[in-house]
């Protein structure tokens, strides 16, 4: 790509990759100009606040596990401040408490002593010790992953002929995820803690390479935190900081139009009529529709697979829930079954669901004595069933609440004072294709240099979890930067820094 002059760019989009794309321009020395359609930052980790009787609710609506904090004191140094100056981050341990059918328990930590005892007492000794072969296993895997493969842009596959692509393939990473877990552990409800991550790749364990227990280490290895003030307080900080390094930030303003001149945009017109000049631009909107608007679909966009989509509960409830974790994996009696319904687009009929308790670790959350709740059941995203959300809406919801009532959280239900609820119909109203937060998701023929390229044109370059690393906050971050990199030039104090 040559991008040419990129004294002045424009990003559209003022969620997490836009964010970090500003900062690292910023960081450059670039005039950076940040359109945003929504009165506030965020995208999908925008916040929903709701007035009860007894006060304010802040709920999370999008992502809610927060990995690999690294990534975002990345974007804050690219301006020279620091994210523990702006963000207080809270280690969650438990990360996830996960249930299962049989009435068990295990509090998963990143403490890997602590994690060897528990699963010691919970499986056994032999299990404890598949485990931390586990562990070494992914730890290898990441490192060889992390720099050459996740952290880069491509330009062709020819990328991919690096010395670690022989170590992967020496690890096996290019065979599938559930038969590489079970090498490690026999139990199946330990085979369910270890592959669940799938789900962010849009692929069953039976279906996703290997090389995908990578999101396990961020998860069970690097840890979980929690920011206080919640998700929101991320993109706010974020923002902060780019007004401080000079970015110009407009809110509630829609790109309608995108003008060429040749093979380089000139110009982005809003829908009101106001319209900004451009030396280079990073469009962050779900990637197909960032492609339509800049009139050039992708041509295999017809045959692009879509990760499964969730419906997403977010809400205030007049109660605490002082002995519940912050996350709660609950996992149903089938496991395949889940990824069948989903892949022949039905509603799951043994529900595997999370439920996340955010004001645990910041009552601030939500009122004295009250909580600020998030449910999240996958379903299949709209490509994959033809489902009737008008219809289904409110019975899916009684569903939701009488399912999560049965798992522990007795009450749940009549204890909600406000809520929020997103269907696949309401993704796809907010530009998400296939009505899928997840985006592409992530087979082969959809990963790295086979993702869908992160440039278009001679000056345009695509942010955010469609187009390169792929799905997940941590993605996401780096999506920014590399799109930021490919307009600049790579930062040196950057690469000296990341991934130690």
């Amino acid at each position: 790509m040559n991008a040419g002059p990129t004294d002045h760019v424009v990003v559209v989009g003022a969620g997490l990759a836009g964010l970090s794309a500003a900062l690292h321009l910023a960081g450059a020395g670039r005039r950076v100009t940040v359109l945003e359609r929504e009165s506030f930052p965020g995208g999908r980790a925008a916040r929903v606040v709701r007035k009860g009787g007894g006060g304010t609710y802040h709920l999370d609506s999008g992502p809610t596990v927060l990995t690999m904090p690294e990534l975002l004191e990345d974007c804050f140094a690219a301006v020279g401040e620091s994210l523990g100056d702006h963000v207080t981050l809270r280690r969650l341990d438990p990360a996830y408490r996960a249930r299962f059918a049989d009435g068990t328990t295990l509090d998963l930590t990143s403490d890997r002593d602590k994690m060897v005892q528990r699963i010691s007492e919970f499986a056994g000794a032999a299990e404890a010790r598949g485990y931390e072969r586990y562990v070494d296993f992914i730890t290898t895997l990441y490192r060889l992953e992390v720099r050459d493969f996740i952290d880069r842009n491509f330009d062709s596959v020819l990328g991919l002929a690096r010395p670690s692509l022989a170590r992967l393939a020496g690890l096996r990473a290019f065979s599938r995820l559930a038969p590489t877990v079970a090498r490690y552990f026999r139990d199946e409800r330990l085979q369910r803690v270890f592959t669940f991550q799938s789900l962010y790749a849009g692929l069953s364990p039976q279906r996703a390479l290997a090389l995908y227990a990578v999101i396990s280490y961020m998860d069970l290895v690097a840890g979980v935190s929690y920011p206080d003030g919640g998700m929101h307080a991320i993109p706010t900080a974020m923002t902060g900081a780019a007004s401080r390094a000079g970015v110009e930030l407009v809110y509630d303003t829609e790109v309608s139009q995108v003008r060429w001149q040749g093979n380089r945009v000139s110009r982005l017109v809003a829908a009101d009529g106001r319209s900004w000049s451009a030396d280079a631009v990073v469009m962050t909107p779900d990637a197909p529709l960032a492609r339509r608007l800049l009139g050039r679909p992708a041509a295999r966009e017809s045959t692009t697979r879509y990760s499964p989509s969730c419906v997403v509960l977010a809400a205030g409830l007049r109660t605490g829930w002082p002995a519940q974790a912050h996350h709660t994996m609950t996992f149903g009696r089938t496991w395949s079954g889940v990824f069948e319904d989903l892949e022949h687009g039905r509603l799951m009929r043994d529900p595997s669901f999370l439920v996340s308790l955010p004001s645990t670790t910041d009552p601030s959350l939500a009122p004295p004595g009250h909580s600020s709740a998030y449910v999240l059941f996958p379903a299949p995203n709209l490509a994959a069933g033809q489902l009737d959300w008008g219809r289904l809406r409110v019975p899916y919801r009684e569903h939701m609440l009488s399912t999560v009532e049965r798992a522990g959280f007795s009450g749940f239900s009549d204890a909600i004072e406000v809520e929020e609820l997103i269907t696949p119909a309401d993704w796809d109203e907010r530009g998400m294709a296939a009505g899928t937060p997840f985006a592409a998701a992530h087979t082969f023929g959809q990963t790295g240099p086979f993702r869908l390229p992160n440039h278009v044109g001679a000056n345009v370059v695509l942010a955010g979890s469609g187009t390169v690393p792929g799905v997940g906050v941590p993605m996401v971050l780096i999506s920014g930067r590399l799109a930021a990199e490919r307009l600049v030039g790579v930062d040196p104090a950057y690469r000296s820094r990341a991934w130690r």
